[in-house]
């Protein structure tokens, strides 16, 4: 691993965001799941969150999903339980859903504690689901399309918030807990090392500013 890999790495968890996130309920197609994915990276997200009833290693199998390596998705069983755990966090889960009672997406306070709901493909949102949550969010539609691809929605809505961030310095300075930095700083370094030491139920070992191994490898 290269100095300037391990500094980029440092950069770029200096700017993830623990408080921005996104739920999927029932994206079940991969390239949808993946792009959604490559825009919480390019954005800063920390976590992702999906309800879907695939098996965890289907949903990642496309060529573009190689986001997940940088931004964790939590799968859940239950729109509804998923929804509560965030609110419990602190988060405001928002609803894309165009209709009435929906706020346009650029009027909508991004820099709060939020995440954004996004739903099937063809569906959209349950009804289970917008009972559940705190608001909903519209992309102004001129044409005769309905609705946008959900990634396509994503990509919106994340940019927006990155836009409002940006410009509230949310960016500028660490925003994780050192230790938590520190952890995701080596599972991205040495991601077969850190599935070694989770497996072992050990810690690990202590890097260098560099990225070297200051601990020997544990047995």
């Amino acid at each position: 691993m290269s100095r300037l890999r391990i500094e980029r790495f440092r950069e770029v968890l200096a700017r993830r965001q623990p408080d921005l996130t996104v739920l999927l309920e029932q994206v079940h197609k991969p390239h949808n799941l993946a792009a959604v994915l490559r825009t919480c990276d390019a954005v800063g997200v920390l976590e992702a969150h999906a309800v879907t009833a695939a098996r965890p290693s289907a949903r990642l199998h496309h060529p573009s999903a190689g986001a997940s390596k940088w931004v964790k998705v939590s799968f859940h069983e239950e729109i509804g339980a998923a929804i509560r755990e965030l609110q419990s966090r602190g988060f405001q889960v928002l609803a894309a859903h165009p209709e009435d009672g929906a706020r346009p997406f650029r009027e909508v306070d991004f820099c709060r504690p939020t995440a954004l709901l996004l739903g099937q493909e063809k569906l959209g949102v349950t009804a289970e689901a917008l009972a559940c949550c705190d608001g909903k969010v519209m992309i102004p539609m001129m044409g005769l399309a309905g609705s946008l691809n959900v990634s396509v929605a994503a990509a919106l809505l994340l940019y927006e918030a990155e836009r409002q961030r940006r410009e509230a310095g949310l960016y500028d300075q660490p925003r994780l807990e050192p230790g938590l930095s520190e952890r995701l700083l080596f599972e991205w370094t040495y991601p077969e090392l850190a599935a070694y030491c989770q497996t072992k139920g050990v810690a690990y070992p202590r890097l260098s500013p560099d990225g070297e191994l200051i601990d020997p490898v544990p047995r």
